[in-house]
């Protein structure tokens, strides 16, 4: 494999894993300081802070879905 491939790749796999953190993002609701998440596949978190702290969702940490809706954590 030349080097040229190499550098490709690294560049490819370093894009797939910035996208990562990028599928779960911030939607504007009732409370500015508090927004909802949009996961992946299009659905919008029920919560919009952590039901434990009270504090705002982490776009890091992936939901868990009840009856097919995702709960976001922080």
């Amino acid at each position: 494999m030349n080097r040229y491939a190499v550098w490709a790749a690294i560049i490819v796999l370093g894009l797939a894993s910035s996208e990562l953190g990028r599928t779960q993002r911030p939607v504007p609701g009732s409370d500015s300081n508090f927004p909802r998440l949009k996961y992946a596949d299009s659905l919008v978190s029920l919560n919009d802070r952590c039901i434990v702290a009270k504090q705002k969702l982490n776009p890091k940490i992936r939901p868990v879905y009840v009856s097919g809706q995702p709960i976001g954590f922080c």
